[in-house]
């Protein structure tokens, strides 16, 4: 007969990790850091709850997510419940029915963790994600397209995230191209699957008339005005027109509010956007190929307009630069406590001693400490 070996108590399900310092205390402090700057907004704060009935969490716009959610049953109701594996749609809730009679423009923030059945970013394999970001809902406008990214763009800027770019798109303006070719299902879900993954000859192949137009717009995509200027040169039907110029004001209503900031366009990208029905958006920063974060324009409850943006506080932080961590201070058994006081109201942290120590230096050392109070001075470890 043979026995498994016991189980490490360390060992946690694939997908879900242990943030230890100082990682955690990064991860939290950039978040106050976050929502500090969205609350200089405007942007009040919210705090859905983690577990949701499945018919009200999953529905609108949920469904979109709905394959991503873990599931449970309520022991008391018998209803099916399921963890949140998106924020945005919980917000969207909280507008329709909590804050249904506030005043328009709602500016709303957020900060929480996520549980999703797989990785919810390609290439990651996260399963809880944290999510910090706003949304703005009422307003169908350029400038709201604009206050969205312009925020987002502030608040890397004050965790000094460096090379922060754009990257702009309009998911609808492919599909309406599409619309009019009159292909059959299999035949529209082979051109888009080679559109997705930019094979310019698979679109010629496939494309029919609109062959010409997709492979410039696939070529097309970088900086913003290059893009803009190719969607102006395009042979675009009325749908797919309206698109594009939403798309071209969006980016200019950017550049009024942030003229310095770095601003991409790719006319053809639409995968993930899945409850999406405006002008998007994906954060990129220089030194890292994670995505800091997503959002666009969305109906809130099916019938309000609303934009947002959520930022991976996970990625977000692998991307900033690590700030300098306080000084530790060892506090000798003993130590007067206003002195322990001030040295703390000094940005200082203090480690107090919990007994008596003959070498005070060396239980200093020990505990990572870079200083050791002693007759109302500090003096460094050496």
């Amino acid at each position: 007969m043979t026995f498994d070996p016991p189980l490490s108590p360390a060992l946690l399900p694939a997908g879900f990790v242990d943030l230890l310092p100082p990682d955690a205390e990064a991860e939290a402090e950039g978040t106050e850091i976050l929502l500090a700057v969205f609350g200089g907004h405007g942007y009040e704060r919210v705090a859905p709850p983690l577990l949701e009935f499945e018919d009200s969490l999953l529905t609108a716009s949920g469904a979109a997510v709905a394959d991503q959610a873990f599931r449970l049953m309520d022991p008391d109701t018998r209803r099916m419940m399921a963890l949140r594996p998106d924020i945005t749609p919980q917000i969207a809730r909280i507008a329709a029915t909590r804050l249904d009679g506030a005043p328009r423009p709602l500016r709303l923030s957020y900060a929480g963790q996520t549980v999703v059945v797989g990785g919810g970013v390609a290439g990651q394999s996260e399963r809880q994600i944290g999510q910090a970001g706003i949304e703005l809902i009422g307003p169908d406008s350029p400038v709201a397209d604009a206050e969205v990214v312009c925020v987002a763009a502030e608040a890397l800027s004050r965790l000094g995230v460096p090379g922060v770019s754009f990257d702009l798109t309009m998911p609808l303006l492919v599909p309406s191209l599409i619309d009019g070719l009159g292909l059959s299902a299999a035949a529209r879900t082979t051109l888009m699957h080679a559109l997705d993954r930019k094979d310019a000859a698979a679109v010629a192949r496939y494309a029919g008339s609109a062959a010409n137009t997709l492979i410039a717009l696939l070529s097309a995509a970088g900086e913003a005005d290059q893009a803009l200027a190719a969607l102006d040169a395009a042979s675009l039907p009325a749908a797919a027109r309206a698109y594009s110029e939403r798309l071209k004001a969006s980016v200019e209503a950017v550049r009024v509010r942030s003229p310095e900031l770095r601003l991409t366009v790719d006319p053809v990208e639409f995968r993930g956007w899945k409850y999406h029905t405006g002008v998007c958006v994906t954060v990129y920063a220089a030194g890292s190929r994670e995505e800091l974060g997503r959002g666009g324009r969305y109906l809130c409850n099916d019938n309000e307009p609303a934009c947002g943006l959520t930022f991976r506080p996970g990625a977000l932080f692998r991307a900033a630069p690590r700030r300098a961590r306080p000084d530790r201070v060892y506090l000798p058994f003993g130590t007067d406590s206003a002195f322990a006081q001030a040295v703390r109201k000094g940005g200082r942290v203090t480690v107090a001693a919990l007994e008596p120590h003959d070498r005070p230096e060396e239980e200093a050392r020990r505990l990572s400490c870079s200083y050791v109070a002693r007759d109302g001075n500090l003096l460094p470890i050496a």
